[in-house]
């Protein structure tokens, strides 16, 4: 296990949701990376479900997100904070389109995170991502 990953974590323990990603040189992700092992894993933090043995889910998001920002580092290597955007989703879309990014997920503020109610939350995919083509779906049949 690398250790670098809890190392910059300012927590003892913690269940973070978030996305696990490897970036070009230009910072844009790369969806093949990690699956071949290729490039520096880095993982985005955007929610935080447990913290120190407390529970976190049953809160709106918006605090978990305050808690979040405590914990991880402002200049993490392999840990980062993802911040999140409040106010014109759709225009956030077209721009993940036009960067050719493979979706945006959006999350009620004010909701707790329910893994039984899938409506707390919603991924909005880009259906043109061009590196889905060749990817997971086909290397595993």
């Amino acid at each position: 296990m690398d250790e670098s990953l809890p190392a910059e974590l300012l927590a003892r323990s913690a269940v973070l949701d978030g996305e696990i990603v490897c970036l070009d040189r230009h910072g844009k992700t790369q969806f093949k990376d990690p699956l071949f092992r290729r490039g520096e894993p880095r993982f985005y933090a955007f929610d935080l479900l447990w913290c120190d043995a407390e529970d976190l889910r049953h809160l709106p998001l918006m605090y978990r997100k305050i808690r979040l920002r405590s914990i991880v580092p402002e200049q993490g290597v392999r840990l980062l904070y993802s911040d999140h955007i409040e106010q014109d989703g759709e225009g956030l879309f077209r721009l993940a389109c036009e960067h050719v990014l493979e979706d945006i997920v959006a999350k009620w503020k004010f909701a707790p995170f329910l893994l039984d109610q899938p409506t707390s939350w919603l991924k909005i995919r880009n259906r043109s991502y061009s590196q889905r083509v060749g990817g997971l779906e086909d290397i595993t049949g």
